[in-house]
């Protein structure tokens, strides 16, 4: 859900409306096409059947026209409420009225299951009405709040989107419950964590919807009744005083969460402490913690960092230690990611920065559109970095996406935010435009300065670095266009100058809108990047990136025969871009040349084996985009390739 900081105080900037701007070409509106036309009517299919996750028919049950039991993942309320956002964002873009009427008619069930007293989590509603429990608030594993959280963001954007105000008024009874129950323990001190805290976004994005003070009043409480928790977790980031937070530590997708609730509340009232605390954890992730690919959340059991042998916890989905980055366990569960968006826009909101956006670009356009399989219709819930042929071990989650995850939170939360990603090509302030994501759109623009104008981007990107801007449609008021040079594209240039660009943004000053045009280019040429010294799984390894995609090389990339961990990357290793087709989509790929060192087939199964006598051979070999990756049946694949030092 993005967040609609044009009255927040202490935001530096605001996003443009959802309508105002479109993807008109590209790989931006290809997975939004997919989406729209896949994913959102394969996960409907999903939540309606009473066999796979009987989601919906919770709903049916608690509202009393239909009989049984609850069953499903007590998060399943909330999956289908990010589902909803998902299916807003593409029935109002295609024109869809048939979904838009199926929608208000899902807003009928929700208000039908809600209890007089606003409350509405689907398990426990069941489980009164049938007199065997559990309690309202009972477990804080019941992910009651959390649901509800995802309720109002959901409403929200219905209503900005419609015009339709009856989700709205059911999420307005929810926090109304919410409010209750919050003041309730400000006074008797009896305070819980709800886990996974989607709940602090809902309710200032509530306040800001509505513009009751209340909702941003109760924002504000739930935050603040964080320390007056007993005996808290670094599972829930509760150990610590929030204001004392300086590390990003524990559960990911709740740490990602809590930061971007954190950061609404600071636009609203500028509590310079929060902002400390923003600054700091976000400086840890991205220093520490990060995955290249934008993974987050290395681990699927940690101990936790502030825990000793006296005090100790486990944590799952886990921010591991500094530099703990595993590639084949890597757990990087992308709901984890898509929180670090949430949070990375904030950051932005707050003040714009460049860097800020090259993560959440990142991010967005690797780990996070691996999430989903090209055809739309099978997902993952955790992202590897590297997939062995075969493991003496078994982890959790299964190594290739599927159609259903038993844990579906991840699905529609990728939905929403691939149908969204429009909302990150700008931002605006009272008298220019920040660029965002590049990609081919066109947007219509109302600044606070009076400047109206539509202005169109021509580009490849994120294929190609060539970027053309035009503008149309102006009234002639003069405004600031901010271009991005990530920090990879150094050398860049503006049309019209030699003078290459550093890292940041570039403002260029329109003083006679109409008709004018630049071209931004960024330097796309394929590039290798190493890790810090004390990430232990990539010593002396290189992943291969160009322009904000990252590559990698799976077992169909390879001459037959050659397996991946046989191949070494030379550090001269030259690319020639070639055209790659995978599941009907035209995929960017590139040729390079690797070294071969075959392994004998016994050899393999050691422990520890000679090196014995290099032979290596030169091989072609073909890679990907890492977000393309597992459309091609299974093989081995890895974003990390050891480096040979001559060819």
């Amino acid at each position: 859900m993005i967040a609609d900081t044009s009255r927040s105080p202490f935001a530096k900037a605001a996003s443009v409306p959802y309508r105002d701007v479109e993807w008109t070409g590209g790989l931006y509106k290809e997975r939004f096409d997919t989406v729209a036309a896949v994913t959102v009517p394969h996960l409907q299919r999903m939540f309606e059947d009473r066999d796979v996750s009987h989601v919906v028919e919770n709903f049916r049950i608690a509202a009393g026209e239909a009989e049984g039991d609850f069953a499903g993942t007590v998060f399943g309320d909330g999956d289908f409420y990010k589902w909803f956002e998902a299916a807003v964002y593409t029935a109002v873009r295609t024109g869809n009225a048939a979904l838009l009427d199926q929608l208000e008619a899902y807003v009928a069930l929700f208000a039908r299951a809600q209890q007089p007293d606003g409350y509405l989590s689907t398990k426990q509603i069941i489980g009164e009405k049938q007199g065997k429990g559990p309690m309202r608030q009972g477990d804080i594993n019941d992910f009651e709040v959390y649901n509800m959280g995802h309720m109002f963001t959901s409403a929200c954007l219905y209503y900005r989107l419609t015009g339709r105000d009856s989700f709205l008024r059911v999420a307005e009874g929810a926090a109304g419950y919410l409010r209750n129950m919050y003041e309730e323990a400000a006074r008797t001190g009896e305070v819980k964590t709800a886990v996974c805290p989607s709940h602090y976004m809902g309710l200032v994005e509530l306040y800001r919807t509505t513009g009751r003070p209340e909702y941003l009043a109760l924002a504000r409480l739930a935050v603040q009744l964080r320390d007056s928790v007993k005996d808290g977790l670094d599972d829930n980031q509760d150990r610590l005083p929030l204001k004392q937070h300086r590390k990003i530590v524990g559960h990911a997708v709740r740490a990602n969460y809590l930061y971007a609730g954190l950061a609404d509340l600071y636009m609203e009232e500028g509590d310079e402490d929060y902002r400390a605390v923003l600054e700091s954890v976000w400086n840890h992730l991205v220093t520490q913690k990060l995955y290249i690919t934008g993974g987050c959340g290395a681990l699927y059991n940690g101990a936790s960092p502030y825990g000793n042998f006296f005090h100790h916890q486990l944590v799952h989905q886990a921010y591991g230690y500094e530099y703990q980055l595993p590639n084949v366990t890597a757990y990087n569960e992308t709901c984890a990611s898509l929180g670090g968006v949430f949070w990375a826009w904030r950051m932005f909101l707050m003040a714009p920065r460049a860097d800020v956006m090259d993560v959440l670009e990142r991010m967005l356009l690797n780990v996070n559109m691996a999430g989903v399989s090209l055809d739309g219709k099978k997902f993952f819930y955790e992202n590897m970095l590297r997939r062995a042929k075969k493991l003496s071990y078994e982890l959790l989650w299964g190594q290739s996406r599927t159609e259903y995850i038993t844990s579906y939170c991840c699905p529609p939360n990728l939905a929403r935010t691939l149908s969204q990603t429009s909302e990150y090509a700008y931002a605006v302030d009272g008298d220019g435009v920040w660029t965002g994501l590049y990609g081919a759109n066109t947007a219509r623009f109302h600044l606070k300065n009076g400047a109206e104008f539509t202005l169109t981007q021509a580009t490849d990107y994120p294929f190609d670095g060539r970027v053309t801007f035009t503008v149309s449609e102006s009234n002639g008021v003069p405004f600031e266009l901010r271009l991005r040079v990530p920090h990879w594209a150094g050398g860049a240039r503006l049309s019209g100058s030699d003078a290459p660009l550093e890292p940041g943004y570039h403002t260029v000053k329109v003083e006679a809108p109409e008709g004018f045009a630049c071209v931004l280019e960024l330097p796309f040429a394929p590039r290798l990047t190493v890790g810090h010294d004390l990430i232990e799984e990539s010593r002396n390894q290189a992943c291969v990136e160009v322009g904000p995609l990252v590559y990698c090389l799976e077992s169909a990339g390879l001459p037959r025969g050659v397996r991946l961990p046989e191949v070494l990357l030379p550090v001269n290793a030259k690319f020639t871009p070639v055209p790659e087709e995978i599941d009907g989509r035209n995929v960017h790929a590139f040729e390079v040349g690797l070294l071969w060192q075959p392994v004998d087939e016994a050899a393999r199964e050691a422990l520890y084996r000679p090196l014995g006598a290099p032979t290596l051979k030169p091989v072609k070999a073909r890679m990907i985009p890492y977000y393309a990756w597992d459309n091609r049946g299974w093989g081995e694949m890895s974003v990390w390739l050891p480096l040979a030092w001559r060819s």
